[in-house]
C-alpha cells in the first residue's frame, strides 16, 4: 500500500515544520501532533499510512506511544518510523521492540527519510 498520509508526532514546532515541509514538497498529506497522547488520538481518527514519532516528549514519550499504537488493533498495522536525537544502539533496539518499523537519528536527512518511506510503500 503506497504511503499518502503521514502523521508527524514531535513536541518541537521546528522539527514538525521541518519534517512536514519535506513531506509536503514530496506530495504527501501531513497531519501533526505535538505529544504522544495527541499522536495516538490522531492516529485513530485520521488513519495515516505512516507515523514519524519523536521519542523525547513531555507526558507520554515516543517509546510508550509506539508501544500503545502497535498493540491496538485499530492502529497496529500503521508503520512507525522513530525520528529522535536518541542515537544509542540500545535506544534503537528498544524502539524496534516497542513496534517501530524503522529508527532514524536526528538531524533527519531528507533523502534518507524519503527513501525509507518509499521502501515501506
Amino acid at each position: 500500500m503506497p504511503v499518502r498520509k503521514v502523521l508527524v508526532v514531535d513536541d518541537s514546532p521546528t522539527e514538525r515544520f521541518y519534517l512536514s515541509d519535506i513531506l509536503r514538497k514530496s506530495g504527501y498529506e501531513v497531519v501533526t501532533a505535538d505529544n504522544g497522547e495527541d499522536g495516538i488520538a490522531k492516529a485513530k481518527k485520521d488513519h495515516p499510512d505512516l507515523i514519524l514519532m519523536d521519542v523525547v516528549m513531555p507526558g507520554l514519550n515516543g517509546f510508550q506511544a509506539t508501544r500503545q499504537l502497535s498493540r491496538d488493533p485499530v492502529t497496529q498495522a500503521i508503520p512507525v518510523i522513530m525520528c529522535t536525537t536518541k542515537g544509542q544502539e540500545t535506544d534503537r533496539v528498544w524502539g524496534m521492540r516497542q513496534g517501530a518499523s524503522d529508527y532514524m537519528v536526528k538531524p533527519i536527512v531528507p533523502e534518507m527519510l524519503l527513501g525509507k518511506i518509499k521502501a515501506l510503500g
